[in-house]
């Protein structure tokens, strides 16, 4: 069995392919040492993610042509012809960076690292990607490099910073829906006569009151009512209110339950550089991320939702707790 340790490098230098031996510090070395290094860093990220396999696949197939690239940037001369990573793999990379730029929520700030562990290391490794390109800049003007190496090097940070956005997008999605289950699973513990209180007297009592103080500031409002599980209970139109307003008043319902805050809530973390940003657009863009919708508990759990629409976001507020204050 071959040892570890040779100590062939113990005079600080190593061998290229090419048995040429170059000191460790040379900058051919110091070029694949660095990809190296961003390698290992992809290797965390991809450990580290558990709900997105397919992230951890793509990283798989880049690590394998990384290994193929160093080969390159160890063998000091190559003909076109023996080039191992050639324009072909920057092209799969190019595709890629497609295929994620078409699942991540766009984005016009500079983006803070650390939202999620798998994209804080992929973040990391788009660092040293940079490094190992810079590095290789500099060798490139003092001794040869294969062209398709230097493309794929730049194309590779590109496909890490979009695969960080989307694995850490789809990460808030699915926090978001967990809590959302456990919600509901909370729900199914509740004792049986909670189970039977008539959901559907509550929200009658609900839309009452809020007509009444709807119409005590000269508003026409629609006020809607959800279950635990987000189903229409009971939904209210006062003549004159606008008709984009119904499935508004449902929507701020659903949010409030789904999300287990009030809709006024929800605007304030949805804003850009929030880690809830771009909330809105998923779930078929049912989220509403304004004012007038609030959460219904009973007993420490929420059992519902109540909507309100039809005027300014300050009005629906103040009708929905003109409601929530009789319930």
């Amino acid at each position: 069995m071959m040892k570890v340790y040779t100590k062939t490098g113990d005079e600080g230098q190593t061998s290229l392919l090419s048995k040429q031996r170059v000191y460790k510090d040379s900058l051919r070395v110091e070029a694949y040492g660095t990809v190296d290094e961003a390698t290992s860093a992809m290797g965390l990220g991809k450990s580290l993610i558990h709900q997105s396999p397919w992230a951890a696949d793509m990283l798989d197939s880049v690590q394998k042509e990384l290994i193929v690239l160093n080969a390159d940037l160890a063998t000091e001369s190559l003909e076109v012809a023996d080039y191992r990573i050639t324009e072909a793999h920057v092209a799969g990379l190019e595709s890629m960076i497609d295929q994620l730029e078409q699942k991540r929520i766009p984005q016009n700030y500079f983006i803070t690292p650390g939202t999620c562990s798998a994209s804080a290391a992929l973040d990391l490794a788009r660092t040293m990607v940079r490094r190992a390109e810079r590095c290789v800049i500099r060798l490139k003007r003092e001794e040869k490099v294969t062209v398709p190496v230097s493309l794929y090097l730049n194309r590779l940070s590109d496909f890490l910073y979009v695969l960080a956005r989307c694995v850490e997008q789809e990460e808030v999605i699915l926090t978001v829906k967990s809590k959302v289950l456990a919600a509901l699973g909370g729900k199914k513990s509740q004792d049986k006569a909670e189970e039977h209180v008539s959901v559907l007297g509550k929200a009658k009592q609900l839309i009452a009151a809020a007509e009444q103080k709807a119409a005590e500031i000269g508003v026409p409002m629609v006020i809607a009512v959800v279950d635990a599980g987000g189903n229409l209970v009971a939904q209210h139109r006062m003549d004159g209110a606008l008709l984009g307003s119904i499935s508004i008043a449902l929507d701020k319902a659903y949010t409030a339950l789904a999300l287990k805050m009030s809709t006024e809530e929800v605007a304030s973390v949805v804003t850009p550089g929030q880690t809830l940003f771009g909330l809105n657009t998923s779930n078929n863009g049912r989220f509403i991320t304004f004012g007038g919708g609030f959460p219904l508990v009973a007993g420490g759990n929420v059992i519902g939702g109540l909507g309100v629409s039809g005027g300014t976001v300050e009005e629906d507020i103040t009708v929905a707790r003109a409601a929530l204050a009789a319930y």
